[in-house]
């Protein structure tokens, strides 16, 4: 698993593994743009099904200015994961700088009812050098 996914983070039972990819193709540093996909697993290791209610990200660019978002769910779905199971989302970022990072929180509630936070890891977005 470290292979596909070298980040991950376990709060309770609940591993969120990360793997970023920079996208050359979608990304125009002449003009200040540069763009990754993070394919994120979130992996049940509990004895109880676990729903993912809402994200809350941090991105920091090069210049360490940061922005917060919000919102529910990931990628327009609240999925339940049962235990043994995991759940796959891709997703992307821009960024106006060559380098930065992301970290975060997903809010989840269990069958019981009670809500918590599962971290996600922090993981830097690094392009590769461009030879002039």
């Amino acid at each position: 698993m470290s292979a596909l996914f070298p980040l991950h983070a376990t709060t309770r039972d609940i591993i969120v593994h990360v793997a970023v990819t920079f996208l050359p193709e979608q990304s125009e540093p002449d003009r200040g743009r540069w763009f990754w996909a993070y394919h994120i697993r979130i992996e049940n290791l509990g004895e109880q099904p676990v729903q993912l209610l809402s994200r809350h990200w941090i991105i920091t660019d090069g210049r360490g200015i940061q922005q917060e978002l919000e919102g529910e769910g990931v990628i327009g779905e609240q999925p339940v994961v049962q235990p043994g199971k995991s759940y796959d989302y891709v997703s992307g970022c821009p960024l106006n700088t060559a380098t930065g990072s992301m970290r975060g929180a997903y809010t989840m509630i269990g069958a019981d009812g009670e809500t918590f936070d599962v971290t996600i890891p922090h993981f830097a977005l690094i392009a590769p050098a461009v030879a002039e």
